[in-house]
């Protein structure tokens, strides 16, 4: 069983060597090297709970991620937020992804480009399913909101090609979302993708205008 280190008493210590009450020094926010560390324990954890399930020893996550043990519970006291943020990390890089896109390339270019994007992040979803399930058996609920935020970026991707011709009007952003979804459920393997890849680019020529 995994168990956090113990936390040494005492208040919190500046690089002087003075002590500080706690929440003056919890108000200066995540150090840099706290949001990097914090990046790469998402990214090993995903990567470990997709290919060995929820259980994987934080040891392993640890020096996959190479940091101690210990930074693991000051970021995710829990192995079920741990799981959830791993999620939440996916959805929000997909996300991201859309705006990113447009604002780099052609709408036309930025919508095929992001549909592959969202193949890649359902497939590592697919993965997470046993790590996920586990979440919510203990009452989490990783799944809250993110069709609406995927439906969101979609869209504007969407209006982006209708408005320069490239996509029908009437496409919506959901009915592609769950399009795209079950192709990922239906050929999600790793010896499908290329099989995958074909679908998306049925699934594309049929938005297109022509």
């Amino acid at each position: 069983m995994d168990r956090p280190p113990a936390k040494p008493r005492g208040q919190a210590t500046g690089r002087t060597g003075v002590s500080q009450p706690a929440d003056q020094a919890s108000r200066r926010g995540p150090r840099s090297d706290a949001t990097r560390n914090r990046a790469r324990l998402l990214a090993a954890a995903t990567e470990l709970f997709v290919e060995h399930g929820p259980d994987v020893p934080y040891t392993e996550i640890a020096k996959a991620a190479k940091v101690g043990v210990g930074t693991i519970y000051r970021h995710f006291p829990t192995r079920e937020e741990l799981i959830e943020a791993a999620y939440r990390s996916e959805l929000d890089a997909v996300c991201d992804a859309a705006g990113e896109l447009l604002a780099s390339r052609n709408p036309e270019e930025a919508l095929r480009t992001w549909m592959d994007r969202f193949i890649e992040y359902m497939t590592t979803k697919l993965g997470l399913t046993e790590a996920i399930r586990a979440v919510v058996a203990s009452g989490g609920n990783p799944f809250a909101q993110s069709r609406e935020k995927l439906n969101v970026v979609l869209g504007d991707l969407l209006d982006a090609t209708a408005a320069s011709g490239v996509t029908r009007p009437e496409v919506s952003a959901d009915d592609l979302l769950m399009t795209l979804s079950g192709l990922a459920m239906a050929a999600g393997a790793p010896d499908q993708r290329d099989q995958l890849r074909r679908m998306v680019d049925l699934v594309y020529e049929g938005l297109r205008s022509h």
